[in-house]
C-alpha cells in the first residue's frame, strides 16, 4: 500500500458469520461443494486485495497532517479539490480506521490509529457547535470553524460511532464517556423531544417518519452494545422499538418498502408518500437481519429477507443497463429526482452486504447468486483500477458521470465498510466448508455473528 501504511498479507482474517447449511457427506455433492469453495474463495481474495487498494488511497490523500481529521473532497486521483470538513464523514472515517485496525490483522498499523486518534480528537475539539450543547456542525472550515449545520441527527450519530470505536482501540474511557452520552442526547431527541434540532413544526408539514432515523438508531444499539452486555440490556428496548418502526415501512400488503411513512406506521400521500430508496432499504435488511439474529428470532429473519433483501432487488434492478435505481416511485410514476436513474457507490455496497449476510444466515443459493451478481456489476463498473477507490456517480448506462473520488456525502465509509465485511463473511463461510468436509462432519445452519459482521 502505498501512503507509508504497511500491509501484510492475510493469515486467515478476520472471522465473523457461520450460518451456510452444509453437510459431511463425501459422495456426489463433493464436487459442488468444491465448486462452491473456490468461488467463495475466488470473491475473498478478489474483496482482499480490493480493500488494500481503498484504504491505501484514504491513506495517502486525505489525512491532514496540520489541523487533524481528514480531506474528503478528493478528485479522481486524489488530489485535494475543496478542504471544507463534514463532520459525518470525519466520524465515519474514523470508525472505519479503528474497525478496521481492530477486526483484520493487516491494518494493525500504527500509522492507521494514529490517523484515526488525530481525527477523534479534531471531533472532540471542534464538532459541537457550542459546547456544551451537544448539536453537531455538518461542515467544518480545515481549521474546525463550524460553516454550515443540519437540524438533523447524522452528525451526532457518526461522532457516536466514532468514539465509541477510539475507545474500543485505545482504551481512554473519555471517549466512551463522550459516545453514551451523545447517544443520550439523541435518543432524546428522536424520543422526546425534537426542538433542540432546531426543525420547527410547521402547521402544512405531514407528521412523517423517515426511515432513516430509525435506521441509524438501531444501528447505534448495535454499536454500543458490542461486548458489552450492560450496555446491550440498557438499549434492548430501544433496539426492539426501531426494529418495529422500521417494519412500519413496508407496505401496500407488504409489496413495497416505502422511505417515509406517517408517525403511526401509514402510508403518506403524494411524492414523499411513494418515495423509494432500494439502497436503503437493503441496508436496513442487514441491519435488521443482524437484530433479528442477536434475538434467535427466525420468524423475523425469514421476513427480512424477504421484504428488506428480495423485494427491493425485484423492484430496484435496471432490466436494461443493471445496477439499482437511485430512486423510485412507488406508482412507477416519474421521480421528482434529477438523480433518479443514477447508479450510486452506496446502494450497491449495501446491497453485496446484504445478500452475503442472508446467504450466511439462511444457506439459500439463490442469495449467494444475488451476492456475485451486485458485486460483478459493482467491480465492474464503479472500480478504478487506474487511481484506486471507487468512483461514486454513474449514469443509467453505467457510465461515469462524476470522477470524483469524495465530497460532502462521500468519504471512506461506504465502499471499506462493504469489503471488511464481506471479506470476514467469506472466510467464514470457507471455515465452515472445510469443517463440513472433514469425514464424518455434520453442520447445522447457523447465524453469522452480529459483532464479527460489524
Amino acid at each position: 500500500m502505498s501512503g507509508g501504511l504497511r500491509v501484510r498479507q492475510p493469515s486467515g482474517g478476520a472471522r465473523s458469520g457461520d450460518g451456510v447449511v452444509m453437510k459431511g457427506s463425501r459422495d456426489g455433492g463433493d464436487m459442488e461443494k468444491e465448486q462452491e469453495r473456490e468461488g467463495l474463495q475466488a470473491w475473498k481474495e478478489r474483496v482482499g486485495q480490493e480493500l488494500d487498494r481503498v484504504v491505501a488511497f484514504w491513506v495517502e490523500h486525505s489525512h491532514d497532517q496540520e489541523h487533524g481529521g481528514f480531506f474528503t473532497c478528493l478528485g479522481r486521483d486524489g488530489q485535494v479539490y475543496d478542504d471544507l470538513k463534514y463532520v459525518w464523514l470525519q466520524g465515519r472515517q474514523v470508525w472505519m480506521y479503528c474497525r478496521l485496525y481492530r477486526k483484520l490483522e493487516r491494518f494493525r498499523s500504527p500509522e492507521l490509529l494514529d490517523a484515526a486518534k488525530a481525527g477523534g480528537e479534531f471531533l472532540l475539539r471542534y464538532a459541537r457547535v457550542a459546547p456544551p450543547g451537544k448539536k453537531c456542525a455538518f461542515v467544518l472550515t480545515r481549521d474546525g470553524r463550524p460553516v454550515k449545520v443540519q437540524r438533523t441527527i447524522f452528525s451526532e450519530c457518526f461522532y457516536t460511532m466514532a468514539m465509541n470505536e477510539l475507545w474500543r482501540v485505545t482504551g481512554e474511557a473519555r471517549y466512551q464517556s463522550e459516545a453514551v452520552e451523545m447517544m443520550e442526547q439523541i435518543v432524546y431527541w428522536v424520543r422526546e423531544d425534537p426542538s433542540g434540532l432546531g426543525r420547527p413544526r410547521l402547521p402544512g408539514a405531514p407528521a412523517s417518519e423517515s426511515m432513516a432515523v430509525p435506521m441509524m438508531l438501531l444501528n447505534l444499539v448495535d454499536q454500543l452494545g458490542e461486548a458489552d452486555e450492560e450496555l446491550a440490556g440498557n438499549y434492548a428496548e430501544l433496539g426492539d422499538w426501531c426494529a418495529q418502526r422500521i417494519l412500519q415501512h413496508v407496505q401496500r400488503d407488504g409489496q413495497a418498502v416505502l422511505e417515509n411513512v406517517s408517525e403511526d406506521g401509514e402510508e403518506l400521500s403524494g411524492c414523499l408518500g411513494r418515495h423509494q430508496n432500494p439502497g436503503h432499504a437493503l441496508e436496513a435488511g442487514w441491519f435488521l437481519l443482524r437484530h433479528a439474529i442477536r434475538k434467535g428470532d427466525p420468524e423475523l429473519r425469514a421476513h427480512v429477507i424477504d421484504k428488506f433483501l428480495l423485494l427491493p432487488f425485484r423492484s430496484g434492478w435496471d432490466p436494461d443497463h443493471g445496477g439499482l435505481f437511485y430512486f423510485q416511485d412507488a406508482d412507477g410514476l416519474c421521480p421528482t429526482q434529477l438523480e433518479w436513474a443514477m447508479k450510486l457507490w452506496w446502494p450497491h455496497s449495501e446491497a453485496m452486504i446484504a445478500f452475503l449476510m442472508g446467504y450466511s444466515d439462511s444457506g439459500d443459493p439463490a442469495l449467494l447468486h444475488l451476492f456475485r451478481r451486485v458485486a460483478d456489476y459493482t467491480f465492474r463498473q464503479f472500480r478504478d483500477p487506474e487511481y484506486g477507490e471507487w468512483f461514486g456517480y454513474l449514469n443509467r448506462e453505467g457510465k461515469v458521470a462524476l470522477t470524483i473520488k469524495g465530497g460532502p456525502f462521500k468519504g471512506c465509509f461506504h465502499v471499506p465498510r462493504c469489503l471488511a465485511m464481506c471479506e470476514e463473511m467469506l472466510d467464514a463461510l470457507l471455515s465452515r466448508l472445510a469443517l463440513a468436509q472433514s469425514p464424518g462432519t455434520q453442520c447445522t445452519p447457523a447465524a453469522p455473528s452480529p459483532e464479527g459482521a460489524k
